[in-house]
C-alpha cells in the first residue's frame, strides 16, 4: 500500500463480531490503523472523540442501520469518507446508500483484494477532496503567486530562493504556460535588486526591424522617424532585472548585440557610436529546447553559454500531481469576483476529470479552462459536463496501440488548439511548430 494511505485512520462498524475481527485483520495487513465499533450508536461516540479518516460500515445493523450512521458523517464530518458494506445487495440498496453520501458499495461475500481497492477508492477521493479546498500552507510556497505543493514545485521553490540572491544570469526553461515569467519574477523580488526596475521583455512579439531599438534605444534621426532620442529596456532595467522572454526568437545579429552586452556590461544606442555601461541582471527564458538550436546553428553556441549559467526548469502541470486541483481552487478563489462573490466548488467526478488531463497549455491552460467556467456556469458546483469537451471524453478516448502516428499527431494537434481556444499561434508555441508547418500539418489532415 502507498505510503500516503498507510496511516490512514479506519472505523469499522458491523455487529458480526467475526467481520469486524477479518476487516480489521486485513486493514491492519495494509497498514491501516483500524478501530471497531458493534453498533452505529457506538461509532458514533467514537467519531466524536478522535478524527478518522474512512468509515467502513455494514448497512443492516439492530436498531439503528448503517445508512444512519453514512447520513451522520456525511452532516458533521466534511474530512471523513463513508463506505457501506452488505450482504443483501439491491440495485435500490446501493442507489440509496451512494445518495446518503456512501462512497463505494461492497457486497458480502469479499475478497481481501476487493476490499483493500474499495478503501483505496475511497481514501483517494478524500485526498483529492482535501487538495482541492485546502488553502496552500506558507511553509510550502514562500514564493508569492507561484502556488503549489508537490515536490515539483517544492524543488522550484527551492531553486529559485538559492538563485535569488546572486548576480549571476539564469536561463529559465519550460513548456508555454508553465509560469517561467513568475519564476524570473521571485528571482528579482527576492534578490538585492527588489526595488529597482523588473523590465520584462517578450523577444517574439516584436517585430525584427523594431526590436534593436526597443532594446538598446535609440538617438534622435536614427532612423525615419526617431524624431527624439529615446532609452530602450536595458536602460529602463537599469539597477534591475531585465527579462528576455523566448529568447530564441532571437535574429543572428541581434545574438550578437546581445553577447556583447553579457560579455562588455555594456550597449549601444542605434545610430549612436558610443557605448554605455549598464548595471542590469540578465533572466531569460525559452519554451525551446537551445541545445538543439546551437546544433542546427540557429542559436549561437556563445550566446548559449554565457546565458547557461545558472538554469531553472519549470515543471509542466502534468509533473505536478494535486497541484491541478490547488490550482483550480486558487483560480476558483481569484475569479469569485466576477461571479458576485459566488466561489465555484468541484465534484468529485470533475476532479478526477481534471486531474487526468494531460494539460498541454499548463497552468496558463488551467486559468483560462476556470475563467470561462466562472463566467459561464450558473451553478456554484462545476460537474463533467460543465467541462470543455476535451476534458470530458479525454479518460475514454480510443488510446490503443492499433492507430497511425499521424491519427495520434492530428489528435494531439487538435487538443492542443482548442486548449488555447483556437489560438494557432499559441498553439504552434506549444507544439515546437512555427505557423507554416501547423498550417500545413492541419491542410494535410483535412484534405
Amino acid at each position: 500500500m502507498a505510503s500516503r494511505t498507510s496511516k490512514a485512520k479506519i472505523l469499522v462498524v458491523d455487529d458480526s463480531p467475526e467481520l469486524r475481527e477479518v476487516t480489521q485483520r486485513n486493514l491492519m495487513a495494509e497498514g491501516y490503523k483500524v478501530m471497531l465499533a458493534a453498533s452505529v450508536p457506538e461509532a458514533i461516540a467514537l467519531l466524536e472523540t478522535q478524527p478518522v479518516d474512512l468509515v467502513v460500515t455494514d448497512l443492516k445493523m439492530p436498531k439503528v442501520s448503517g445508512l444512519d450512521l453514512v447520513r451522520h458523517v456525511r452532516e458533521n464530518l466534511k474530512d471523513t469518507e463513508v463506505m457501506m458494506i452488505t450482504g443483501h445487495p439491491s440495485i435500490q440498496g446501493a442507489v440509496t446508500a451512494v445518495k446518503s453520501g456512501a462512497e463505494d458499495y461492497l457486497t458480502k461475500p469479499f475478497t481481501d483484494d476487493e476490499l483493500s481497492a474499495a478503501v483505496g477508492r475511497a481514501l483517494e477521493k478524500r485526498r483529492m477532496k482535501q487538495a482541492a479546498r485546502t488553502p496552500t500552507s506558507a511553509s510550502a510556497v514562500a514564493v508569492p503567486n507561484i502556488v503549489g505543493e508537490s515536490a515539483a514545485v517544492k524543488e522550484l521553490l527551492a531553486a529559485v530562493s538559492k538563485v535569488a540572491s546572486t548576480e549571476a544570469t539564469v536561463l529559465i526553461t519550460g513548456e508555454s504556460g508553465t509560469g517561467k515569467e513568475l519564476v524570473a519574477r521571485a528571482i528579482h523580488y527576492g534578490g538585492p535588486r527588489a526595488s529597482a526596475p523588473f523590465v520584462p521583455v517578450n523577444c517574439g512579439a516584436i517585430p525584427e526591424g523594431l526590436i534593436e531599438s526597443e532594446l538598446f534605444g535609440h538617438i534622435k534621426g536614427a532612423f525615419t522617424g526617431a524624431t527624439a532620442s529615446r532609452a530602450g529596456f536595458f536602460q529602463t532595467a537599469e539597477g534591475g532585472t531585465i527579462f528576455l522572454d523566448e529568447i530564441s526568437e532571437l535574429s543572428p545579429s541581434l545574438q550578437v548585440k546581445l553577447l556583447r552586452v553579457l560579455q562588455d556590461k555594456e550597449v549601444a544606442m542605434v545610430g549612436s557610436s558610443r557605448a554605455r555601461r549598464v548595471d542590469v541582471r540578465i533572466l531569460a527564458a525559452t519554451n525551446k529546447d537551445l541545445r538543439s538550436l546551437v546544433k542546427q546553428e540557429r542559436f549561437r553556441e556563445d550566446l548559449f553559454f554565457r546565458l547557461n549559467v545558472l538554469t531553472i526548469e519549470v515543471p509542466p502541470l502534468r509533473d505536478r500531481g494535486d497541484d491541478v486541483l490547488v490550482l483550480a481552487r486558487h483560480f476558483a478563489t481569484r475569479f469569485a469576483e466576477e461571479r458576485g462573490g459566488r466561489h465555484l466548488t468541484f465534484s468529485d467526478a470533475a476532479l478526477r476529470a481534471l486531474k487526468g488531463y494531460g494539460w498541454p497549455g499548463n497552468v496558463r491552460e488551467l486559468e483560462n479552462v476556470v475563467r470561462r467556467l466562472a463566467i459561464m456556469s450558473e451553478d456554484d458546483e462545476i460537474d463533467v459536463p460543465d467541462l470543455p469537451s476535451l476534458m470530458r471524453f479525454s479518460a475514454a478516448r480510443d488510446v490503443g496501440l492499433h492507430r497511425t502516428l499521424a491519427e495520434v499527431e492530428v489528435e494531439h494537434i487538435r487538443g492542443v488548439l482548442e486548449s488555447v481556444g483556437g489560438n494557432k499561434t499559441k498553439a504552434a508555441e506549444i507544439l515546437g511548430l512555427d505557423r507554416k508547418t501547423l498550417r500545413e500539418k492541419l491542410k494535410s489532415r483535412e484534405a
